[in-house]
């Protein structure tokens, strides 16, 4: 495995792993540029048997616990906003690598409730916490995105179409 600075990553590879998905980990301390451009890394490369490989950008967020009624909440559900400049680099790899690639958020929601009021069937068990892996293709995402803030040049996609677009990871393996 290769060292992963958040455990999202690290959760991410650990699911790769257990399932004998192929894979290569983007090395962060290797950015390259391309074309005379720089250009933001993704995370994985993961080989599909199921059609296109997968260029992956993971998003860690915490997933709430929607039973805590009188406690407070931390986060809300399917939070998945990105940056432009997550996008713009998605798009251009994508472009680089072809048609046998598509560019993919997966969102590695640690959820913070009990793992049987998880939204997926499929619950990931690593170093003790309890994640999902929810993955939309790039241009699913685009699609619907909207701008969050300014300043940030953040992006989201507003929760409804989202829900609609999203799907389990093990479905694109």
């Amino acid at each position: 495995m290769a060292h992963r600075r958040d455990h999202y990553e690290d959760a991410f590879e650990n699911f790769l792993r257990a399932r004998q998905c192929p894979y290569v980990a983007v090395d962060e301390a290797k950015k390259k540029t391309f074309a005379a451009a720089q250009l933001k890394n993704f995370d994985f490369i993961v080989y599909s048997t199921r059609g296109a490989n997968l260029l992956v950008d993971v998003k860690g967020r915490k997933f709430p616990d929607l039973a805590a009624v009188g406690r407070r909440r931390i986060g809300r559900p399917w939070e998945n906003w990105v940056t432009r400049e997550d996008i713009d680099g998605l798009h251009q790899w994508q472009r680089v690598f072809g048609p046998g690639f598509r560019a993919v958020l997966v969102f590695v929601y640690w959820l913070l409730g009990s793992p049987e009021r998880s939204p997926f069937e499929d619950v990931h068990v690593h170093r003790g916490r309890h994640y999902i892996f929810a993955a939309v293709t790039l241009d699913d995402y685009c699609t619907a995105a909207k701008p969050r803030s300014a300043r940030w040049q953040t992006l989201t996609m507003p929760t409804e179409p989202f829900r609609k677009v999203v799907r389990p990871l093990e479905e694109m393996l």
